[in-house]
């Protein structure tokens, strides 16, 4: 028998074309940015948050709905509002009512505001691995009595602040409301506290400004105060182009 038959057989090497190149599968991709701002700023016995109700279908330039809420009353004494994937957005409100009707009728009151900011901080980081895509913002009042914003990163790490704002028009009001509410950028001028009808005016201004320069940004603005007697909304008409 010959020797070379054990041999393996010698495959001729050919160079790799183009069309011969190794197929890639789709990535997965699971978020959509359908982007917005919401804003809060809190006084001295009072908090004022508003959002835009333009919904955007991401970096598309295509409007899917003018009119959506990003804002949503939680209780008496509590706003909550989000802006990034509607879809994780509505998911995470639900899963915070929830928990929050849970508490009623485990104590028979509703949750007071500090609490309800301890409780989507756990919310957020009960997801840490798989984030929701929502940008977030508590405004109330607290067991005092007054007003409190709280500002959260993606994982559920949050704080307490006079003034924040988040969303596709969040770096552009963000300024103005640190040189407005805080005087981070006015020297020799003491912060005196705000009104509420002045508060209200600065937030109407910052988005007004806002939806001039930022195309997720448009078509109304609800405002909404909270007070000790409750909590007030008010629309407002934006640019809608």
């Amino acid at each position: 028998m010959d020797m070379n038959s054990f041999l393996p057989i010698q495959v001729p090497w050919t160079p790799q074309t183009a069309t011969s190149a190794p197929k890639q599968a789709p990535s997965f991709f699971p978020y959509a940015d359908n982007a917005g701002t919401v804003a809060a700023i809190s006084g001295t016995d009072f908090a004022v948050l508003a959002a835009d109700t333009r919904q955007s279908a991401g970096g598309n330039y295509l409007i899917n709905t003018r009119y959506q809420p990003k804002m949503f009353k939680l209780s008496n004494g509590s706003v909550f509002g989000t802006s990034g994937f509607y879809g994780d957005a509505t998911t995470f409100l639900n899963r915070i009512n929830q928990r929050l009707e849970w508490y009623r009728h485990a104590h028979d009151k509703e949750m007071s505001t500090p609490a309800l900011a301890q409780l989507i901080s756990i919310l957020l980081y009960s997801r840490r691995f798989f984030p929701y895509y929502v940008r977030v913002l508590l405004g109330g009042l607290d067991l005092e009595g007054r007003g409190v914003v709280y500002g959260y990163d993606s994982i559920g790490s949050y704080e307490a602040c006079l003034s924040r704002a988040v969303g596709s028009g969040g770096k552009m009001i963000q300024p103005f409301l640190d040189n407005q509410i805080e005087r981070k950028t006015q020297t020799g001028i003491l912060r005196a506290p705000l009104t509420l009808d002045k508060t209200k005016t600065i937030m109407r201004d910052a988005f007004t400004s806002a939806a001039e320069r930022d195309i997720y940004t448009g078509d109304y603005v609800e405002i909404f105060t909270i007070t000790a007697q409750g909590v007030n909304v008010e629309k407002f008409d934006l640019r809608k182009d």
